[in-house]
């Protein structure tokens, strides 16, 4: 920084503490005489400032009690003008001397932007037609110690945003939408599933083993039995075992934890919802899908048709379904099925110049294809289809095509919105594909799973024909809120400590 610059800077850094300083005064002042702010247990609320505006003629002249943050404040004498912001919106309030005694309106006029206040008075409209709240009694409930951003420019500084998300859901109502519209998202997903007999559970974090998914775990280690442990990948194993055990239908919304990097759709830890059903295949899980996504859509958006950045989604019509071969060979031309080999596989890929590893198969060569040429083409909800087993190592193949599996992913927007198998139950064939992954591991795959014995025992008792999908709950939010960035739909999502 100049020296110009800091001598600039420096009056505003001495009137920001200066303004501090008066506030903590304030307060010392509040306490000497008595009147401790903070000293207050409880303020019986009647009312939010939606219920008086929604509800006015019925509420014009009664006496309601509101509380909330003071969001500005216009002294005009004898008579005064405060914005109160609670949960659900905000609401003016009149505040006179002669309706609230010389004294509290002395006191009153002493509160800063910031403070939390509590509100009775009776409601009435404005000569300007604006429904307020003339005060009678006025209560301070907490003193505010620090500034909060300036009202025409609030917190725009995406960084101070996601590490003080407190200070951003104050000052920026459309973020507060945005996560009651999360919780609501949730809150349907559990009416919908609850409906059609599925059981919601809760399964372990801290496992011996972290496997049902491609990801690099967190290690961290359990004193009381010298073990180290890890932080859950997926949901998928635990759910299985529960089929077993004669569930039928299982669910399960939850964190889980992948050490990986942070991007606009990862972060470290996730919400995730997986769920199994006993006797369907991977197409009762597409149309159970297709379903609740427009279910979703309707009930939360209000419509089937939602906008996301430039594009205009239709959830409404029926969702397109291509084979993994058929989308790769319909936005390059190449054919999979007509390759023989791995060798064959990598000489087009070569041409195609797409990068792979030697350990790689025909069948990961294929997938890289699909997220090199074809992903960027799925904005409309489209279902891709038979995976090769290479990529595929918890799924059943298909009976008739065995170097493939019976899955399917749904992409949107071009993201990947859901995973889902006919479940690999034949624990014979599960343990070569364990056996493959261990491999894989020991050639470098960080990702790959390792062996289950205690999954693979289950899968010998037996666990019948099985359909099970996970959905990425942030990213399901994300699209339905039209938010940019997966932080924008985590409260407080994974930031690098400020001292480093």
């Amino acid at each position: 920084m100049s020296e110009q610059n800091a001598k600039a800077q420096q009056p505003k850094e001495q009137d920001l503490n200066q303004l501090l300083k008066v506030r903590r005064e304030k307060l010392a002042a509040l306490q000497e005489a008595g009147k401790d702010p903070f000293q207050i247990t409880k303020y019986d609320v009647t009312h939010h400032s939606t219920d008086v505006k929604d509800n006015f003629e019925e509420l014009k002249g009664t006496v309601v009690r509101i509380a909330g943050r003071m969001m500005s404040k216009r002294v005009m004498g004898k008579a005064s003008f405060c914005n109160i912001q609670d949960k659900p919106g905000n609401i003016q309030v009149y505040v006179a001397r002669d309706s609230v005694g010389e004294e509290p309106y002395a006191e009153f006029k002493k509160f800063d932007v910031g403070d939390i206040v509590g509100i009775e008075g009776e409601v009435f409209e404005t000569k300007t037609g604006e429904k307020s709240i003339h005060a009678t009694q006025i209560t301070l409930l907490t003193k505010s110690l620090q500034i909060l951003p300036e009202k025409y420019h609030g917190l725009t500084n995406t960084d101070i945003r996601y590490r003080q998300r407190y200070t951003d859901l104050v000052m920026n109502p459309e973020v507060k939408d945005t996560f009651v519209k999360r919780s609501k998202i949730i809150s349907k997903i559990r009416q919908y599933l609850d409906a059609k007999d599925f059981m919601e559970v809760e399964t372990p974090m801290l496992v011996a083993n972290a496997g049902g998914a491609a990801a690099r775990p967190f290690v961290t280690h359990y004193n009381a039995l010298d073990e180290d442990v890890k932080l859950r990948i997926s949901l998928e194993l635990y759910l299985k075992r529960l089929i077993v055990g004669g569930l039928e239908r299982v669910y399960e919304i939850g964190r889980v934890f992948r050490n990986e990097g942070l991007d606009t759709r990862h972060n470290p830890e996730f919400t995730l919802m997986e769920l199994y059903q006993a006797y369907t295949d991977y197409h009762g899980m597409m149309d159970l899908t297709e379903d609740m996504f427009r279910y979703l859509a309707q009930e939360v958006c209000g419509t089937t048709t939602i906008t996301y950045g430039e594009h205009t989604i239709d959830l409404g019509k029926p969702f397109e379904r291509l084979t993994m071969i058929e989308a790769v060979k319909k936005y390059t031309g190449v054919d999979f099925d007509e390759i023989p080999d791995t060798e064959a596989a990598k000489k087009i890929a070569d041409e195609k110049g797409v990068h792979y590893e030697k350990r790689h198969a025909k069948g990961d060569i294929l997938n890289l294809f699909f997220e090199e040429f074809v992903e960027e083409h799925l904005i409309q909800p489209t279902f891709i289809m038979d995976h090769p087993v290479d990529v595929s190592p918890l799924t059943k193949r298909k009976p008739d095509k065995p170097d493939y599996v019976e899955r399917f992913e749904l992409f949107i927007n071009t993201w990947e919105m859901c995973n889902a198998y006919s479940e690999l139950n034949d624990p014979i064939d599960q343990r070569e594909r364990f056996k493959a992954q261990e491999a894989a591991l020991a050639a470098g795959d960080e990702e790959a799973n390792t062996t289950d014995e205690d999954f693979l025992n289950a899968l010998e008792i037996g666990m019948p024909p099985t359909g099970g999908i996970g959905y990425g709950i942030d990213r399901l939010v994300m699209l339905l809120t039209n938010s940019p960035a997966i932080r924008d739909v985590l409260l407080f999502p994974t930031m690098k400590s400020i001292d480093k």
